[in-house]
């Protein structure tokens, strides 16, 4: 009996899914529908054993539902904006689109030799005018409804990377990345009112029974919720001021 010549085997089958369009969803059917959402990966390397460890997991379910009759629809995309692919253009002296696109086409030839089940033709990354546009006219909505506004306030800020860092992302007063020492700065930003809808958030938390304690108590002190009064004592003969809850 020959060896099983696994190369062989998975390039042949998979030739044939795409051939068949095994994975691509219909719009139009009368099976249950169901959608299987794995993060997308940062196009700023190649894939490692992480990736494949997640998205292993959602494949299985998507592939599972498939074969009990669902009309699965299973995307594949790139979170191409950030410091991520930033910083990684920089340090190799390509321009970020470039480098992007580069690391993109690396990283769906890898994912496609490893026979996930998903839907290519519905493929995109968050660089692309047709999918920011959708979250820039989100933000135009927050904002003519009074859910967007702008004020100066103290942040994180990292002077390696130039960028706000948030609570979690200073570890040990330095940058999670840069590991520069990141200083206190009063700058104009942009803020989404969350705390119009902490109590109805935090009231959600406690229908989520499935999920483990210590993701809900994480997302419990994302929400914030507090009470008591904020108050700021001006300081003698400096610019910045006491804050005390």
């Amino acid at each position: 009996m020959s060896r099983y010549n696994f190369k062989k085997a998975e390039k042949y089958w998979q030739s044939v899914w795409e051939k068949r369009q095994c994975f691509n969803v219909s719009d139009v059917s009368d099976a249950p529908k169901y959608y299987v959402l794995e993060m997308f990966p940062y196009p700023s390397g190649r894939m490692h054993m992480g990736h494949v460890r997640n998205y292993t997991l959602g494949d299985l379910v998507a592939r599972y539902k498939k074969a009990r009759g669902f009309n699965v629809l299973h995307p594949m995309g790139w979170d191409a904006f950030g410091l991520p692919a930033e910083n990684a253009a920089i340090e190799n002296n390509i321009a970020p689109a470039d480098w992007t696109e580069q690391n993109i086409a690396a990283m769906r030839n890898q994912l496609k030799t490893m026979g996930f089940s998903y839907d290519w033709d519905r493929e995109f990354a968050t660089c692309q005018p047709q999918y920011y546009k959708h979250e820039q006219k989100m933000f135009l909505d927050f904002l003519n409804v009074g859910l967007a506004y702008r004020r100066e306030a103290w942040v994180n800020w990292d002077p390696a990377e130039e960028t706000v860092l948030a609570n979690e992302q200073v570890i040990d007063g330095k940058g999670w990345r840069s590991g520069a020492p990141v200083e206190r700065k009063k700058l104009s930003q942009w803020f989404l009112k969350i705390t119009e809808y902490s109590d109805d958030l935090l009231l959600a938390l406690k229908g989520l029974n499935r999920w483990p304690d210590r993701v809900r108590l994480m997302q419990e002190n994302w929400i914030g919720r507090s009470e008591g009064m904020h108050i700021e004592f001006r300081i003698s003969g400096r610019e910045d001021v006491l804050e005390v809850f």
